[in-house]
């Protein structure tokens, strides 16, 4: 597995936690950025990260800012990315089997790096659970082609 990582100024921190984790986890990864606190627009990383993995460059991607939201928004413009922000194991773990989600976003502001470590190994560690899924998942991306 590969995974693309990115994260603004707020989030630039935990990302760095979060590369520890990763080399723990054998989890080869390419870090996008920011890597200092000077003042950086987070939609920047967020479209490096997402259009990786829509171009099927990385298998996952991970984003860090100071909530998630604004991260997982811009991922989400990307065609054929799954993005949410994630506060928990089993929001991560229901992501994974039920959305296939592709896109992990994180707060810096509201998750301490222990959880956050979880939060990643439920993501990297959880199949897509498919079956009645899968057609759920298909919907999804007809909306996004403008059907539906």
């Amino acid at each position: 597995m590969k995974v693309a990582l990115g994260a603004d100024h707020a989030g630039v921190g935990l990302k760095d936690e979060l590369k520890g984790e990763l080399d723990a986890m054998g989890v080869a990864y390419e870090d996008f950025g920011t890597n200092g606190t000077s003042s950086v627009d987070y939609p920047d990383f967020a479209a490096r990260v997402a259009r990786g993995v829509s171009e099927g460059r990385f298998d996952r991607g991970i984003l860090v800012c100071g909530s998630g939201i604004g991260m997982a928004i811009t991922a989400n413009k990307v065609p054929g990315i799954r993005a949410a922000a994630i506060g928990d194991t089993e929001s991560a773990r229901l992501s994974r089997e039920h959305n296939d989600l592709n896109v992990l976003a994180l707060g810096a502001r509201q998750t301490e790096p222990g959880r956050a470590a979880e939060i990643v190994r439920v993501f990297l560690e959880t199949p897509f659970e498919g079956g009645r899924h899968v057609r759920r998942v298909e919907k999804i991306h007809e909306t996004e082609r403008g059907g539906r």
